[in-house]
């Protein structure tokens, strides 16, 4: 759940945002420079988190009016173990040193729902975090790091299944449904694509984050759109979207079916007027912006 500390949009000064240059980061940056807010972007070759210069340069760079949009991490793509999870805390760690230092208005950290326990299938923001995996304890320990930043307000965002047309991760899902069809002519499933996750497109994120940040609100929320869809469902939008044949290919089970369903009361309630764009129009606002003929 979330309390808007604002109880209307309200100016803000500047967003420094830490991973901008992301999937997610680059979606949010547009939508607020879009609104005429400075935006302070840098990239890891002009402030490196691991490095030990990274506190003081990040002190020289953030003012105490300063709204943080933190998404810096390694990706699952890049590792899984335990060296990863040591990288991923370290940075957070900089991030918070030098917090500690400056301050800002306003921080918003962006965690994951590998938070929460797998075989957990309706999950709401009361459900205790349980992440069954480094990916998801990492996460976790960076909100609780976070949180420990007593003079900073802090939001905490757990979306799931993201996608949209910069995805560099080529994740299990609509991002890498579009590749294989573009590739092959087929899209190859996990068994048989009978799991239901909710998938959210990345400006309904980015749309979500800016509310966020104009309103200064605090507290946790999950980022999904409420309806699930399985895999099958989601390749089937995919391949309608081509002028040839996609096949659908199914494969061996490797592991058990399950299933999860996301009750957003605290979004619909945070934004009540907010509209999320349906599956069908997002996959095909993807496949238009991907350039594939028709």
């Amino acid at each position: 759940m979330i309390t808007h500390q604002n109880a209307q949009s309200h100016k803000i000064a500047r967003v420094v945002v830490l991973g901008a240059h992301g999937f997610i980061g680059k979606a949010i940056r547009r939508q607020i420079e879009a609104q005429g807010i400075p935006v302070i972007a840098p990239t890891s070759t002009e402030i490196d988190l691991y490095e030990a210069t990274a506190v003081d340069r990040l002190v020289d760079l953030l003012k105490p009016s300063d709204a943080v949009v933190m998404l810096a991490a390694l990706t699952p793509d890049k590792g899984r173990d335990i060296a990863t999870l040591m990288k991923n805390l370290a940075l957070m760690q900089s991030v918070c040193a030098a917090l500690e230092k400056s301050g800002c208005t306003h921080l918003v950290y962006f965690s994951s729902d590998a938070v929460y326990n797998t075989a957990v299938s309706r999950i709401t923001e009361d459900v205790p975090a349980s992440p069954q995996d480094l990916y998801g304890v990492m996460h976790y320990t960076r909100e609780i790091m976070a949180h420990s930043l007593a003079k900073v307000p802090v939001l905490v965002l757990r979306p799931t299944i993201v996608y949209g047309l910069d995805d560099t991760h080529n994740s299990y899902g609509p991002n890498r449904f579009r590749r294989m069809a573009q590739k092959d002519g087929k899209i190859t499933l996990f068994g048989g694509g009978e799991e239901t996750r909710d998938h959210i497109h990345v400006d309904d994120i980015a749309t979500l984050t800016l509310r966020c940040l104009l309103r200064r609100s605090t507290g946790t929320l999950n980022v999904a759109t409420g309806i699930s869809k399985s895999f099958h469902e989601m390749a089937e939008l995919v391949a309608k979207q081509f002028n040839r044949e996609i096949e659908i290919v199914a494969t061996p089970r490797q592991s058990p079916v399950t299933h999860r369903h996301y009750d957003v009361s605290n979004l619909i309630k945070a934004f009540p007027d907010f509209r999320f764009i349906t599956a069908e129009d997002g996959i095909a606002r993807v496949h238009k912006e991907s350039g594939e003929a028709v």
